[in-house]
């Protein structure tokens, strides 16, 4: 699960293996595997960066140590 914010500046959770592409024009516009499509103030980059941590947390053999 990442943390985003929508554009009233409102964060929420999403699940991030959800995520099926990422676009940006010129805001960050997220669409999903269900066909739902959300938009974010944070960067494609940024998106793509939490997206690809989560991924690693999830897939690590060694619990975090937060």
């Amino acid at each position: 699960m990442i943390v985003l914010t929508r554009l009233n500046n409102k964060p929420f959770i999403l699940n991030a293996e959800l995520i099926r592409t990422i676009e940006e024009n010129p805001d960050t516009t997220i669409m999903l595997t269900n066909g739902d499509h959300i938009i974010v103030r944070e960067p494609m980059e940024e998106v793509v960066e939490r997206a690809i941590e989560y991924g690693r947390r999830l897939r690590s053999p060694f619990p975090a140590l937060d």
